[in-house]
């Protein structure tokens, strides 16, 4: 194995353990110790003792040149990944190019920030200029500039996808009879910290407040309370829908086309959202007993809401998050916008946990979905591009996979639960070898002379049986400790009538 390849081995094996400490600090060490005699084109003695300058201790605390928390990697060649020669990465590279755009010096978080930081740059510099119609060369694109890592939760073996997609849903410009459900524009008093109230998309996370007069700051209204009213009448109403139950898949959704009466569309996106955590209602439904884990699904939520008009309402307000839209300018032909602001392609955008990763990465995802049917096992490796996010959206290894809009898209997302597994394309700057060098190499063993001085002691219960029978055969000498006697325990000695009589006296007296 090339030198280099032994030291990458090295690297991965101990982020692949999460190192921690003197043991982390020491792999990645002896790495930069063989980076640096491969440098040099020569092999260096180990330096003797009198070499190495004192070192104070303890070691410095420094960052894993790649680190995600609460994550396990495990490095892959190619081959080894299932699937991966099968795929349209011509319809991959495209994905990846559209979210080279919005990619640059400028607006990539910094190292510190993010495991991949803005590593993305160098690959990102070379879409611009290759312009690729052929399949092969798509592939060997992601080869060259990519490095696979498998990647899932600590202590556990795979992650975990889920779909979304884009609904088409009837409305109206104006309240009618049919039309009577209001979908809200981000009202004027929504107020998040570190945030203009003016900011174009605001976080889907985190505390959100109303403003009250300059200073005064109060939790925004919850889902019910917005559903009875509390802010209709102040101009916020985009259009309005027929059914509750739409604008609430709409706002899991996070966008939606709404075909108006004229025959035109409205197209609508997240914009903010009320501050309280989102809650499934299908986890509700799952908890009552009212349907099954192995048979839930989007059209089975909108098959009870349906059958069950007031328990529907209970249940929508079990999930006192709510979102607000914007209206954003697509045509019919283009698809929706997600949190990278760039249009999102079916099949091949995922939404990931914007916390942990960058707008952009590659994400191998590979395993058997029921696209073609509820209970179909169809087989699914694809290489998808990191270019949305959801508050639900929480992990290492977890997506949602965007499948497009409409119905049939609609049907597919909504059966998707599955675990899958992950494999993360890493651009290949974020080098180990690189990186070691910049590590300093831990303080060499003593000398076999040294050693010697200072025999290694270890405590037996049994002196004749305290060396190993290996090294007694090889003829080893093994010091052993002599046992410490323990002291011997204080004397219970009781006290004298006399004393006792003293004692009582001075307690009487005090």
């Amino acid at each position: 194995m090339a030198p280099e390849a032994r030291i990458k081995q090295a690297f991965w094996n101990c982020v692949t353990a999460l190192c921690a400490g003197a043991v982390a600090l020491s792999s990645f060490s002896l790495a930069a110790e063989a980076a640096r005699r491969h440098s040099h084109g020569r092999h260096h003695p180990a330096p003797t003792i009198a070499a190495v300058p004192a070192r104070a201790l303890p070691y410095p605390n420094l960052a894993l040149p790649f680190d995600i928390p609460g994550t396990q990697y495990l490095p892959l060649a190619w081959t080894d990944i299932a699937g991966w020669s099968d795929d349209d990465h011509l319809a991959a590279y495209k994905a990846f190019r559209v979210s080279c755009k919005s990619i640059t010096p400028q607006n990539q978080p910094s190292p510190e920030a993010k495991a991949l930081g803005g590593s993305l740059n160098e690959p990102c510099r070379i879409t611009k200029t290759l312009e690729l119609s052929d399949d092969v060369k798509a592939k060997a694109f992601f080869e060259e500039h990519f490095s696979p890592l498998r990647i899932s939760r600590l202590g556990e073996p795979d992650g975990f996808v889920t779909g979304y997609y884009e609904p088409i849903l009837d409305g109206s410009r104006t309240p009618t009879d049919a039309y009577t459900v209001p979908v809200y524009r981000r009202p004027s008093n929504l107020f998040v910290r570190g945030y203009k109230q003016d900011s174009v998309s605001l976080p889907n996370k985190g505390q959100v407040f109303r403003k009250i007069g300059r200073r005064k700051l109060v939790p925004y209204y919850d889902r019910g309370e917005i559903e009875d009213g509390i802010i209709a009448g102040r101009g916020l109403e985009i259009c309005y829908l027929k059914d509750s139950t739409d604008l609430l898949f709409a706002q899991i959704q996070g966008s939606a086309r709404i075909k108006l009466e004229d025959g035109s569309t409205v197209r609508i996106n997240y914009d903010a959202h009320n501050g309280y955590p989102y809650t499934a209602v299908g986890r509700v439904l799952i908890e009552r007993g009212i349907v099954p884990k192995e048979e839930m699904s989007m059209q089975k939520i909108r098959e009870w809401m349906a059958q069950n008009p007031d328990g529907a309402k209970e249940l929508r307000r079990q999930n006192r998050s709510y979102i607000f839209f914007r209206e954003v300018n697509l045509s019919d032909k283009d698809e929706a916008v997600g949190a990278q602001g760039v249009p999102l392609t079916a099949g091949r955008s995922i939404a990931v946990d914007k916390a942990l990763h960058v707008y952009g990465t590659p994400f191998f995802i590979e395993g058997q979905l029921p696209i073609e049917s509820d209970r179909s096992k169809t087989p699914f490796h694809r290489l998808m591009i990191a270019q949305d996010t959801g508050s639900a959206i929480v992990g290492p290894a977890r997506a949602d996979l965007y499948f497009g809009a409409g119905q049939e898209a609609g049907r597919v997302s909504g059966r998707l639960r599955h675990p899958m597994h992950f494999v993360m394309l890493v651009p290949k700057s974020l080098d180990p070898v690189a990186r070691g060098q910049k590590l300093p190499v831990p303080d060499p063993r003593p000398s076999e002379k040294i050693a010697k001085l200072f025999p290694q002691t270890a405590p037996a219960k049994d002196q004749k049986n305290a060396a190993p029978a290996a090294q007694q055969a090889a003829g080893a000498t093994v010091a052993v400790a002599n046992p410490v006697p323990l002291p011997e325990p204080r004397p219970v000695i009781k006290p004298s009538r006399e004393q006792r009589k003293h004692v009582r006296r001075r307690a009487i007296q005090q």
